[in-house]
């Protein structure tokens, strides 16, 4: 029998070898089988949006750059829940330290695991640690989406050469800025993964069995998330625009 000091040491790691696997796993199927996720499938779909919003401009510049600004507001939501959320455990790691407390106090029954000081520590640096992820990532997004919309209202250089050199130079441009929103969009994906990954680790606070059992859960309901219906392989060869995919949040 594993005895409770050691449960930390034993459940903590299974439960990040359980994401840390599927997300390997997840990314595996997107670079390979980017069909058969859902990321997969909406980087494709932004790279065909960026194509008919580039093929007129006029009509469709004003479109492209709200898309992009309630994107760019959305990032923002998130930056600012991260850092707060970081300075809100800096503040409670200061008031409930060893130093700042004039008497010790009993480790909380509600924690069945190891009730060390450095534990606890380390459970509020892990935690720590995502959001600050979550901060930085979603500060990229926001800089990609920004430039994306300076982009998407721009026009290719060599627009003064003539015939096919026009064409790829057009093209050219409009993969650069395909990729400058698809990074964007994979920037927002990892903060709002790390959001994900900081719930596991905040329900650790309270013992490595609820650390354990979100983790197990969230794989679970991360890949039905992440997957798609056989109905999306054929839309997507087909050319459709997203029709036969099953009804499910893009933004994961």
């Amino acid at each position: 029998m594993v005895r409770e000091e050691q449960l930390d040491a034993v459940l903590v790691p299974l439960g990040l070898a359980a994401l840390g696997g599927y997300h390997l796993w997840l990314l595996y199927a997107i670079l390979r089988h980017p069909t058969r996720t859902v990321i997969g499938l909406n980087a494709i779909a932004r790279k065909r949006w960026v194509a008919a919003m580039m093929a007129n401009t006029e009509k469709n510049g004003v479109l492209a750059v709200q898309t992009l600004r309630n994107n760019i507001m959305a990032s923002t939501v998130l930056a600012t829940t991260a850092i707060t959320l970081v300075s809100v455990i800096s503040v409670f790691v200061g008031v409930t330290s060893p130093a700042s407390s004039s008497s010790s106090k009993a480790p909380p029954k509600l924690v069945y695991g190891s009730k060390a000081g450095e534990v606890f520590a380390a459970k509020y640096l892990a935690v720590s640690l995502c959001f600050m992820l979550a901060f930085v990532c979603n500060v990229q997004a926001i800089r990609l989406y920004a430039h994306a919309s300076f982009l998407l209202g721009g026009l290719p250089p060599g627009q003064r050469q003539a015939g096919g050199e026009r064409e790829l130079e057009e093209e050219l441009f409009a993969a650069y800025v395909a990729r400058t929103v698809n990074r964007g969009s994979h920037a927002w994906s990892l903060g709002l993964r790390a959001f994900y990954v900081s719930l596991a680790l905040f329900l650790w606070t309270f013992g490595p069995i609820p650390m354990l059992a979100c983790s197990v859960l969230m794989c679970g309901l991360l890949y039905f998330l992440d997957t798609t219906s056989d109905h999306a392989h054929a839309a997507a060869g087909a050319g459709a625009h997203g029709q036969g995919v099953r009804e499910k949040d893009g933004t994961v």
